[in-house]
């Protein structure tokens, strides 16, 4: 397995669209678009760095286990709005524990020469909830890199990104 090195950051910035605060994330893959739009909706692909999904994707939704968290972390439901493959996906889902929000995240690639960008919009319910939904994707989206690049998801640390990058957030997104 190759050794790769990460240097936490906080990448993440706000973006309005359509009227809604966004916080995105953008990483990039020397990799074609069908091998990370793979590693974004392929259940196999997905547990290796955030979790697992069960169902049927044409039904609209699917159940989503937050394996990355724990093994027994709650499963929440995901709705899928919108599925254009290989360049955009998007989905809303809620708090397993409270369906009363509810938050949009949309999934958009593009390839250029062989590489592929991948550019992860989360919507921001709230400032303060944001300040920990920030970092922890920060903190996600470094595991899928290193799933993706052959490095080891679990050298990727949370204490390295929260509470780290929560004031960062709570700037940003204010």
């Amino acid at each position: 397995m190759t050794t790769i090195s990460f240097t936490p950051g906080a990448t993440g910035r706000r973006d309005e669209r359509d009227g809604t605060a966004y916080v995105v994330f953008e990483r990039t893959f020397k990799a074609p678009i069908a091998d990370v739009w793979a590693a974004v909706t392929e259940s196999d692909r997905l547990s290796r760095w955030i979790g697992r999904w069960s169902g049927d994707p044409a039904s609209g939704s699917v159940t989503f286990f937050m394996t990355a968290e724990a093994e027994d972390a709650p499963a929440e439901t995901i709705w899928i709005d919108e599925c254009v493959e290989p360049n955009r996906l998007v989905m809303r889902s809620a708090r397993p524990d409270d369906h009363s929000e509810v938050w949009s995240r949309q999934v958009d690639l593009a390839e250029r020469g062989g590489v592929t960008t991948l550019t992860f919009a989360r919507e921001i319910v709230n400032v303060e909830l944001a300040q920990s939904v920030g970092p922890g994707w920060d903190y996600y989206l470094d595991r899928m890199v290193a799933a993706e690049t052959g490095g080891d998801p679990a050298a990727i640390d949370f204490d390295d990104y929260y509470p780290a990058f929560a004031a960062y957030y709570r700037d940003e997104l204010s």
